[in-house]
């Protein structure tokens, strides 16, 4: 029984030919059938080359097993989400690998409803199926059906801007030649036939899975430059880039400065409260500080959530929340099945810049003043989860406040900082964030930033 390497914590992930092939995607969708048993499941793809051969795989394994597949096309990751609610399908798969390289792809998982499959309730058993690949044989084959759900999903998105625009918006979009540029021109006809006045201006904009501009990710400071010159060019409001997949999003502000994701959980989150006053509002534990303040001065009851999607979706459920985010660009919804969604945030900014003249940055601006951060700096080790330990041990005894709820967080007087190893690499991840003080700022994360690089050759003299 050879190991199927390509399943991750959260979802399946590999380099084609070589950890994921047409054959395992085939043994995949065996695998899911024998564990959920489901009637009907939905299926989407984005734009990289290897996707339509691997859905085409994926599909002949489910229906192989008796299942009915329903396909939605080149689609993002959250029409699989929408439309496995919308069409009360047993479950929904996309094939995706979301941002990382052209070589790359993989596949995320859902259940009934769009609860995420991760390892901690079924992937570990589908990846055990898939090894085994000791099938039943079925008797009657499911039937693979195309079926365009995308109007159904716009429509959706439109019930977020529940007040027109009473400006007129000019917006930088940026596509990555992935996914999100046809979903986006679907959103723009809706927004035109509701008498919506915004004017996009694309960039990057026609799928593409060569990839031409470099691959679909935001997050590489390199990926930005085109964004930001072109708002400045354009005078636009804001600008707007997706990953791959566009399950994440984001911002730029009128000056052309990109805004890190974790001011824009305390803006919507505001957003929501006022809407919806006693809500519950949930982040992860990364950088705290903005959002606890802003959930709490509103009224709200801030709740923090492991990091990770299958997470932040088991908690928005549990507690009914409004709203969920991010640091990483992933925001959540109640009213869209408690998923992530990388397109409803533009419709709430179109909301929020279109009923005042106020710009975004000033709107970003003041919390970035109260409550700096370092952004996510990530270090290569050998032993993350030690160096965590041996950080801590260094750290804690000063520290008033402790928190191991994702990695350690340990919170000071007038600073603090989230240390946690990431799930699928040999990763430190760190962010620092201080109350009002860029010096202590930046003086602190040198100092962890020094002690782990001693840490690091120490280990390396071992």
């Amino acid at each position: 029984m050879d190991e199927l390497t390509c399943f991750k914590a959260y979802d399946i992930r590999g380099e084609v030919g070589i950890n994921l092939t047409p054959e395992i995607a085939f043994r995949i969708g065996r695998a899911y059938a024998t564990w959920q048993r489901p009637r009907r499941v939905v299926g989407g793809g984005d734009v990289r080359l290897s996707s339509a051969s691997l859905k085409a795989a994926l599909a002949e394994g489910l229906t192989a097993s008796g299942v009915d597949v329903i396909d939605i096309g080149l689609s993002g990751t959250e029409e699989i989400y929408f439309a496995t609610r919308e069409l009360r399908a047993d479950g929904g798969i996309q094939v995706t690998a979301s941002h990382n390289p052209a070589q790359y792809n993989g596949m995320k998982l859902v259940r009934e409803e769009a609860r995420p499959i991760s390892n901690d309730n079924g992937l570990l058993e589908i990846k055990a199926l898939a090894e085994r690949n000791a099938f039943s044989p079925v008797v009657h084959r499911g039937s693979l059906i195309d079926f365009d759900n995308r109007p159904s999903w716009v429509n959706c998105l439109l019930r977020f801007l529940q007040r027109p625009p009473v400006r007129p918006l000019r917006i930088v979009t940026n596509a990555g030649h992935g996914t999100a540029g046809p979903a986006l021109d679907a959103i723009a006809e809706g927004l035109a036939h509701a008498g919506v006045q915004v004017e996009f201006i694309r960039l990057h904009h026609h799928p593409d899975g060569h990839f031409p501009a470099g691959v679909p990710n935001p997050m590489l400071a390199e990926n930005r430059l085109v964004t930001q010159q072109a708002v400045i060019d354009h005078q636009a409001d804001f600008g707007i880039a997706w990953d791959g997949d566009f399950d994440r999003c984001f911002f730029f502000d009128e000056r052309g400065s990109f805004i890190e994701s974790y001011y824009l959980v305390g803006l919507f989150a505001e957003h929501f409260l006022r809407t919806y006053p006693d809500s519950r509002i949930i982040l992860d534990p990364r950088l705290t500080w903005n959002t606890l303040d802003i959930v709490t001065r509103c009224g709200g009851t801030p709740v923090v959530s492991k990091t990770g999607h299958a997470f932040i979706k088991a908690r928005m459920r549990e507690e009914d929340a409004v709203y969920g985010g991010e640091m990483s660009g992933h925001h959540y919804f109640r009213d869209f099945g408690y998923c992530d969604s990388g397109m409803i945030p533009l419709m709430l900014m179109l909301q929020i810049l279109g009923g005042d003249p106020q710009p975004l940055s000033s709107r970003i601006t003041a919390a970035q003043a109260r409550y700096p951060v370092s952004g996510e700096i990530n270090l290569q080790v050998k032993d993350p989860l030690a160096m965590v330990r041996n950080i801590t041990e260094h750290y804690q005894s000063a520290a008033p406040q402790r928190d191991d709820c994702d990695g350690i967080s340990l919170a000071f007087a007038d600073w603090r900082f989230n240390l946690r190893a990431s799930n699928t690499e040999p990763l430190l991840r760190l962010n620092v964030e201080t109350r009002g003080d860029t010096a202590l700022l930046a003086t602190k994360t040198d100092e962890i930033l020094t002690f782990i690089a001693a840490q690091r050759g120490a280990e390396e003299t071992q």
